[in-house]
């Protein structure tokens, strides 16, 4: 009951050493792998669930946007993994790091606003204006749609590191109270147990919802740079 409510958010060391690294790197071994010809249901369990999820991201990008394809895949599974992997006990979640959040989001934004750049400049420039844009207010927009724009990734980032530690500090409170509980009252104890129950299903959707949603934002900012609207001011 004396332990630091944000503990579990502090970065784990090996004689002095961070081992947030490994950690980072422990996902990846737990993806089977087949050297068969004919699968197992595992094996085929997870190539449906990715080429459905690939589908379904990739439907709208172009032929340019699907080169991503293979990147966003293994960022919806690295992000879906650590997150479950952290809601096991004494276990460290590195997508509560708002540092390893920005270090994801930065460049893949910066990739998709610079692949928007390099194809077609004036296209991308247009995006800063709306078309049927009152002259007055011209510089006004333009200077809303510069930080819109450069928000995208922090927005991105505080996005994930918010929902994943929220869950984290609830789950931590509700289990303290059971623990506190189970010696005062026992109805009481069983009632908040079963809440407890109910937020870990709660906490393991949202873990891979976050994951979903991160990617898939990245993936519209990837469509916004690779296919352009029509009702933006053309630039000449």
């Amino acid at each position: 009951m004396n332990e630091n409510l944000f503990a579990s958010f502090i970065a784990p060391t090996i004689l002095g050493l961070p081992a947030a690294v490994l950690i980072i790197l422990f996902p990846p071994l737990l993806i089977p792998t087949s050297k068969y010809l004919i699968n197992n249901r595992l094996i085929t369990t997870q190539q449906w669930l990715i080429k459905l999820t690939s589908k379904q991201m990739m439907t709208m990008h172009n032929t340019k946007g699907r080169t991503w394809s293979l990147m966003l895949v293994s960022l919806i599974i690295f992000i879906a993994t650590t997150n479950l992997l952290g809601l096991l006990p004494y276990s460290f979640t590195p997508t509560t790091q708002l540092s390893m959040n920005l270090a994801m989001a930065i460049p893949l934004w910066a990739g998709a606003v610079i692949m928007g750049f390099r194809s077609k400049i004036k296209n991308a420039l247009a995006h800063f204006l709306p078309q049927g844009t009152p002259t007055p207010l011209i510089p006004m927009l333009v200077i809303i749609e510069t930080i819109s724009l450069l928000i995208q990734p922090m927005a991105l980032a505080v996005r994930l590191t918010a929902n994943i530690t929220a869950g984290h500090l609830l789950m931590h409170l509700i289990g303290s109270a059971t623990l506190a509980m189970s010696t005062i009252n026992l109805p009481s104890t069983l009632i908040i147990f079963t809440i407890l129950i109910l937020l870990t299903i709660l906490e393991i959707a949202v873990a891979l919802i976050q994951a979903y949603v991160f990617t898939l934002l990245v993936s519209l900012y990837l469509h916004d740079n690779t296919q352009w609207p029509t009702n933006h001011m053309p630039i000449m």
